[in-house]
């Protein structure tokens, strides 16, 4: 993608993969905060804003990020801003394997072929530069420790790690648990961060697939407890899903 600069969805993934498995912990709720995640970079790029619980599209041009960029497209498609727990909430298949085969593409990972039950191929993937990792690590590591308010950047992967569950990956057990009540408050320090991490833990929740109310039409009286239908998640990004009996990537 021609940038030095590692993107959040990118942190976020290097947080969650396991180093010694080379499996992601929490994988169905991390796809969920890789979506999240876009939304906070294209907001940090200056190409979208919140609108109260909303996303609005204020810059649509390209950031020079195919994978953003497609994000970014679909949202301007919408014509209106969009409820960031719908957006997330969408189908995306393939999202997190789009961002694990960048890695390796940038050599932070390499895959590693295997067999699930001695039949089905799996990938499992490997840090190549744990440097970069602890790198990460270490800055949320410094924020919970020093209670300095972090960096826009660090914030909001703090509020995404929150969302997704891997405080119990990064800060596991008894002795963890002040270091994972920690990590939760750091939500507070970035705004969009924190607006997408609500998001994120709303879809977990069922939220998202809460109907909503609408008036009932005119002269006409709606049943008690009478709901409309959802509002329906339309173009939101769906990544290609390529070889799924081929080859299964692991969790």
């Amino acid at each position: 993608m021609g940038r030095s600069r590692r993107s959040i969805p990118e942190e976020l993934l290097l947080l969650a993969l396991d180093p010694a498995t080379g499996t992601t912990a929490q994988p169905q709720s991390l796809d969920l905060g890789l979506a999240g995640a876009q939304l906070v970079e294209l907001a940090m790029a200056g190409r979208i804003a919140p609108d109260g619980d909303r996303i609005a599209v204020v810059v649509p041009r390209p950031t020079g990020d195919p994978t953003l960029d497609c994000a970014l497209e679909l949202l301007r498609r919408r014509g209106a801003p969009v409820r960031a727990v719908n957006w997330i909430g969408g189908p995306r298949l393939g999202l997190r394997q789009t961002y694990l085969s960048h890695l390796e593409r940038c050599g932070m990972v390499h895959a590693v072929a295997g067999q699930m039950c001695g039949v089905l191929p799996t990938t499992r993937y490997q840090a190549t530069d744990t440097e970069i990792s602890r790198e990460i690590r270490a800055r949320l590591d410094t924020a919970i420790r020093t209670g300095v308010p972090p960096d826009p950047r660090t914030a909001a992967l703090a509020a995404l790690a929150h969302a997704v569950g891997l405080g119990k990956h990064l800060y596991p057990g008894n002795e963890g648990r002040s270091s994972r009540s920690r990590l939760r408050d750091l939500i507070r320090h970035d705004p969009m961060g924190g607006l997408v991490a609500h998001a994120v833990m709303d879809v977990q929740n069922g939220v998202a697939v809460q109907p909503r109310r609408s008036p009932a039409p005119a002269g006409r009286q709606a049943a008690p407890g009478a709901r409309s239908a959802p509002e329906p998640a339309r173009d939101v990004p769906m990544q290609p899903h390529r070889g799924t009996m081929a080859r299964a990537v692991a969790h």
